[in-house]
């Protein structure tokens, strides 16, 4: 099944999916030249959103909650990539400490961490797993919907080392983002692997950074397909001293707005588009979903209400906004079941492992469906997507819809590597 597209202007999709497929092995072999450049983020998962005219990944996580809604039939692949990674990173590896969020009351998330669990596990590693919660003294039992349960650990550190009573792991992989900051256990641990890096944190990331690698990766592979990058880009700006409450950095963000909508105004027009753009305004750092707003006149953030200043001056973990990126808004036109519908896709190592649908009735096509009532619908995922079929109309198939997302994504998840080469602080400097 593929997702009905319910806009006229399906054509630029088409084409671009014709394009890509007919591009196949061009492109597979320029990601393969990149990675031998750059190193993939351990796991990477990417929101896109197809417009019918455009398509583009308007949001990239590096510590991927979620892998629960992947479906049984892609386990294979998750446990072959997570293989592929940890025999890059440690071959020898034994024992995987596995750190989650704090806030693990979540059983949504518990689920996603259990999931994690049995793919590391698949993968031929010991998995416990050790939590920052502090007021954790002693093994904890966490029990899921499914019957199943975790055992939380506290974490004991060593010197160099980190681990738990009785478990030392070469690897540590962190699914947490840690928005409210590095944690003090987690600094200085040189003899061991830390996963993702500290630096691909909240407390060190910005989405402008990522667009920013976005825009010089979507350029590049724009030239190899010979094709307008923007078709795959969404523009962006950013606004430093923001604060929602005080209305401090209120110019800022109305004069980069009127700019932003002016540029994707021009855009639509060289593109015969009739919609009316939107622009995205959202914590430069941060996820969840939190601290979003949909912007159609920059005139609206003149007179913001108590309300939304309130939504968009706090993010999770209780972090104060003060910088902000604003974004093109992509539309979505894709519908499921009469709701409105985006992509997520996800990847371990280089490898696409699978994907679904955030599936959202209560929202529109110019908002952020991460939010209340959003619900999650494997599709089409559920077939390999590495395969696509030659040969079939453009829009018509759903393995070659989601090889097409599955490229995306990985030119989003390029950019992240892009992004953390940047922000490493150990980066070696060559003079």
């Amino acid at each position: 099944m593929v997702p009905h597209l319910i806009t006229a202007l399906t054509g630029p999709i088409n084409e671009l999916e014709q394009r890509i497929l007919e591009s196949l092995p061009a492109i597979e072999r320029w990601f393969r030249l990149e990675w031998m450049e750059h190193t993939p983020p351990f796991y990477t998962s990417v929101d896109v959103r197809n417009a019918g005219f455009k398509l583009a990944p308007v949001d990239t996580n590096l510590f991927p909650g979620g892998f629960n809604n992947l479906t049984q039939e892609m386990l294979p692949l998750a446990v072959q990539a997570a293989m592929a990674a940890i025999e890059k990173i440690c071959p020898e590896a034994k024992n995987l400490l596995l750190i989650p969020e704090r806030h693990t009351r979540n059983t949504f998330y518990l689920s996603n961490v259990a999931r994690l669990k049995q793919i590391f596990h698949q993968a031929g590693l010991n998995v416990r797993l050790g939590t920052l919660d502090e007021s954790i003294k002693s093994p904890t039992q966490l029990d899921l919907p499914d019957g199943s349960s975790l055992m939380l650990e506290p974490l004991i550190r060593t010197r160099g080392r980190l681990g738990l009573k009785d478990f030392d792991p070469c690897t540590i992989l962190l699914n947490n983002d840690l928005s409210a900051g590095i944690p003090k256990v987690l600094e200085g641990l040189h003899e061991q692997y830390l996963l993702p890096p500290l630096h691909a944190g909240w407390a060190v990331r910005r989405k402008t950074n990522h667009f920013q690698a976005y825009e010089e990766v979507a350029k590049k592979f724009a030239k190899l397909l010979g094709m307008d990058p923007w078709l795959i880009n969404p523009m962006f700006a950013k606004c430093g001293e923001v604060n929602f409450t005080d209305g401090t950095g209120q110019e800022c963000l109305m004069s980069n707005a009127e700019a932003l909508l002016a540029k994707v105004r021009r855009k639509y027009k060289e593109y015969g588009i009739q919609e009316k753009p939107f622009i995205i305004v959202k914590a430069d750092a941060g996820t969840y979903g939190m601290g979003i707003m949909t912007v159609r006149d920059p005139k609206d953030l003149a007179d913001l209400n108590r309300k939304t200043r309130n939504k968009m001056s706090v993010i999770k973990d209780g972090q104060e906004v003060s910088e902000v990126i604003l974004q093109e808004g992509v539309p979505t036109y894709e519908r499921v079941h009469d709701a409105v519908a985006e992509p997520v896709v996800y990847m371990i190592d280089r490898y696409v492992v699978g994907g679904f649908y955030r599936v959202n009735a209560e929202r529109g096509i110019d908002e952020n469906l991460n939010s209340p009532g959003a619900s999650f619908v494997p599709l089409a995922f559920a077939e390999s997507n590495q395969l696509p079929k030659p040969g079939v109309k453009p829009g018509a198939s759903a393995p070659n819809r989601f090889y097409m997302y599955g490229v995306i994504a990985r030119l989003a998840m390029l950019a992240a590597a892009y992004e953390l080469e940047a922000t490493d602080p150990d980066a070696e400097v060559y003079e």
